[in-house]
């Protein structure tokens, strides 16, 4: 792990397209700004285990393909609500 040391308006550069800027700290927690392009995913640690918890969920609870023969689909069950 690399461990830098910034100042508030300092930045730092991951390879050619991503700027992290060290916006402000307050007490024990700092503000970083990110530009990157918009095609990256940027998420905070905690938000992307909780996305991966929620898909291992949903991948244990998938139906497999013998679950899909009892799966019946009715044109009642097609219909737009009102």
């Amino acid at each position: 792990m690399l461990i830098l040391t910034r100042k508030p308006g300092e930045k730092i550069l991951i390879g050619d397209n991503i700027e992290l800027t060290l916006i402000d700290i307050r007490g024990n927690q700092a503000r970083i700004g990110f530009a990157a392009p918009t095609n990256t995913t940027i998420l905070r640690y905690e938000v992307f285990e909780r996305i991966q918890e929620e898909n291992k969920i949903a991948a244990n609870s998938a139906l497999d393909s013998s679950e899909l023969d009892k799966i019946t689909i009715t044109s009642t069950s097609l219909r737009k609500k009102s």
